[in-house]
């Protein structure tokens, strides 16, 4: 088994799963298919799946199929912000946030969720060597910007390990890799696992990124003794 590692750390990042309209949430840790997503971008992957392109791309199939785990090295706090999108006029026209039955809103407020000052080692595992590869390639030469959740989450390292591609099981991975200098007293571990009994749902398995559509999997999540990068 092959795993690959990357590294999720900036002043902010949201994983939410669950929005609806005017709340936007945030996960406690990142989202199975925002990561995929973030590999999708540094690949050039767009949404809509292209027919006869496996050679440029892989497929988010097989994407979706690698097992994940997640470490929080910084688990961060929650912070949010309230926004306000659309009202008054702007160049002389009205302007308002779109209505579905037509015409405009005056403004719309909303609560978006994020969380503060969090770093997570992530892995994504599985028996392909070569397309852990071309994920790794990819991160280290992204195609377009990568943001952890929302675009204006700017990553304030690069996710992009060096010695992230590792022939080891997730499992091993995620907790052999020494942690960071500044890291919690005690982290946790999520681990992606087939066997329901036990686990916790999460509704972020991506199917299809051009109509959103997610399927359930489930983790296990477990605090963990990790050795510290000065040991």
């Amino acid at each position: 088994m092959h795993t690959l590692l990357l590294r999720l750390e900036g002043p902010m990042q949201s994983w939410g799963i669950s929005s609806r309209f005017t709340q936007r949430d945030t996960g406690t840790e990142p989202s199975k298919s925002g990561v995929i997503g973030l590999l999708c971008a540094a690949m050039g992957k767009p949404r809509v799946e292209v027919p006869g392109a496996h050679d440029r791309w892989p497929s988010l199939s097989e994407l979706a199929a690698l097992q994940m785990g997640v470490r929080t090295d910084r688990a961060g706090s929650v912070g949010v912000d309230f926004q306000t999108a659309g009202g008054g006029r702007m160049a002389g026209q009205e302007y308002g946030v779109a209505h579905v039955h037509g015409g405009l809103f005056g403004s719309v407020m909303s609560h978006r969720f994020f969380l503060q000052d969090a770093s997570f080692l992530v892995g994504l595992s599985g028996p392909d060597r070569g397309l852990l590869e071309r994920l790794h390639q990819a991160l280290a030469n992204p195609v377009w910007q990568l943001y952890l959740g929302r675009k204006g989450y700017v990553p304030s390292r690069p996710p992009y390990l060096p010695d992230g591609l590792v022939d080891l099981d997730l499992r091993t991975a995620l907790t052999t890799y020494p942690l960071p200098e500044r890291s919690d007293p005690e982290v946790r571990l999520i681990l992606e696992v087939k066997d329901p009994v036990g686990s916790e749902p999460r509704m972020d398995q991506p199917l299809d990124f051009a109509r959103r559509l997610f399927g359930r999997r489930y983790v296990r999540v477990e605090p963990l003794s990790v050795p510290r990068a000065s040991q």
